[in-house]
């Protein structure tokens, strides 16, 4: 990590240095418009920047044939799950925009996975400053961390490029530039600054964390550039606070160590293997602080660990409050989380533990979960209800790969739906946890089997999505 070095000038020594630069033109190439001899023509211009970062940063235009059909499990109310009739699957083209950042000069591009929504049936065009345009194909998508990889498909010409910035060097204060395409109206550049760092409980994913910035993200921003006063990368902006879509002063932009990671896996063509921690983490609340007698109202709770673990085996015991990992403190589980992420596997992490009042280090070698043993996966078919679901006992590497809830350990979970299939047609989707076919709790895929070969007049079901606990009757 960089040291900052802070200088305190008086306006006496700061004319003194003015005029060095001057006469000896020593001045930085961003700053040859700053002309600080006289207070009443002081000129700041963020232009030479932006003219180097702006030709990296284009316009992502999405035509998607979406195949939809008229769910009976759906988000809005428990009424979707009654008194509704199976309707007939029909095709509908939906068109989208954002923005992008081109990462390389032979035209791999990021942005955010909400932009190019449907990867599959999916027409993209991308269109540069310069008005180049291109189609473009899709080469890793994660929704749970809203990132997206494109490639822009040329005959090897070359393109302009951003280079990544550590974004762990970045403090609250620091100045930013934002680059995107809002409302589609074509290329825009708001500033701002760093408003605060390691923002969670925001996005899908448990390892995933902000920068919030003021400056102005509107719609068509999304997977655009924030970049630092050097040019350099430091964000993927992805979403604002706001009750009418516009701008208030509050966005957020994916930190370019987390975009990073996920670039390097598309690149090498391998999938990203998340550090299993083997245990359950929990914010430190008020509550907890005042029990644990915490100083700080702040960190990540160790209240559940698996037996032959790496957290276990590291030495790492239930109660422990993890506060910094690598030197960088820990506000809650999931800044936890990323900072386990990022390290990234085959790595170690330092922790800083509290435990009973001292503070304790720990080394934690960083694995991936156990694989799936086949016999923890089914694919279902027959004429029942989970006709074309892929569905997998809940064990470690499906909690870690899913992302579940780490005390989940009840049910089987659904992997994948096919298209056009009965569980398709009835609403049931990846992630999807279900907790009980008729009286009988479900404990494994062996026994849901089983189950689903008794003819039913009613097949009722239970299944948890998300925080929702959600009641199925479906008719034989």
């Amino acid at each position: 990590m960089h040291k900052r070095v802070h200088w305190k000038l008086s306006v006496k020594d700061l004319v003194i240095c003015c005029v060095i630069c001057v006469l000896f033109d020593i001045s930085p190439s961003f700053a040859q418009k700053q002309i600080p001899l006289i207070q009443s023509n002081l000129y700041y211009s963020f232009a030479p920047i932006v003219k180097r970062a702006a030709p990296a940063v284009v316009n992502v235009y999405v035509q998607s044939k979406q195949h939809l059909a008229s769910p009976l499990i759906g988000d809005d109310s428990f009424l979707e799950f009654f008194n509704r009739r199976f309707g007939v699957p029909r095709d509908r083209t939906q068109n989208s925009l954002g923005s992008g950042v081109i990462i390389n000069k032979h035209g791999l591009l990021v942005t955010n996975a909400h932009v190019i929504k449907s990867s599959g049936r999916a027409e993209i065009r991308v269109l540069l400053a310069d008005k180049r345009e291109f189609s473009a194909r899709v080469v890793m998508s994660d929704k749970r961390t809203d990132i997206a990889v494109l490639q822009i498909e040329s005959n090897d010409q070359t393109f302009p490029f951003l280079n990544f910035e550590n974004s762990d060097d970045l403090e609250v204060g620091d100045i930013v530039l934002a680059i995107g395409n809002p409302f589609g109206v074509g290329q825009t550049v708001t500033s701002g600054i760093v408003s605060a760092l390691a923002r969670s409980g925001l996005g899908k994913s448990d390892e995933q964390v902000f920068i919030q910035t003021d400056a102005a993200i509107n719609p068509g921003n999304s997977g655009g550039a924030l970049i630092d006063m050097n040019g350099r990368l430091i964000g993927i902006n992805t979403a604002i606070y706001s009750r009418t879509g516009a701008s208030h002063g509050i966005g957020f932009a994916i930190p370019s160590n987390l975009v990073r990671l996920y670039v390097n896996s598309a690149v090498s063509g391998r999938k990203i293997e998340r550090p299993w921690f083997g245990g359950e983490l929990s914010t430190v609340t008020r509550s907890i602080a005042g029990s644990l007698g915490l100083q700080r109202i702040a960190g990540a709770l160790v209240s559940k660990l698996h037996n032959n673990a790496p957290a276990a085996d590291a030495g790492v015991l239930i109660g422990d409050v993890i506060t910094a990992i690598d030197g960088y403190e820990v506000a809650d589980a999931r800044a936890a989380l990323y900072r386990l992420t990022t390290r990234g596997v085959g790595n170690v992490a330092r922790l800083d533990i509290m435990r009973r009042g001292r503070l304790v280090q720990i080394n934690l070698k960083l694995q991936a979960a156990p694989r799936l043993n086949p016999n923890d996966i089914r694919n279902f078919s027959g004429n029942h209800p989970l006709d074309g679901a892929r569905i997998a006992n809940i064990v470690p590497f499906i909690i870690n790969e899913l992302q579940l809830d780490n005390s989940t350990d009840e049910g089987v979970v659904f992997l994948s739906v096919s298209p056009k299939s009965i569980a398709a047609n009835i609403g049931f989707r990846r992630g999807d946890v279900l907790l009980r076919l008729g009286a009988r709790k479900v404990l494994n895929v062996n026994q849901l089997d089983n189950d689903l070969q008794r003819p039913r007049r009613l097949w009722s079901m239970v299944i948890r999505r998300g925080q929702r606990v959600l009641r199925v009757e479906i008719p034989s």
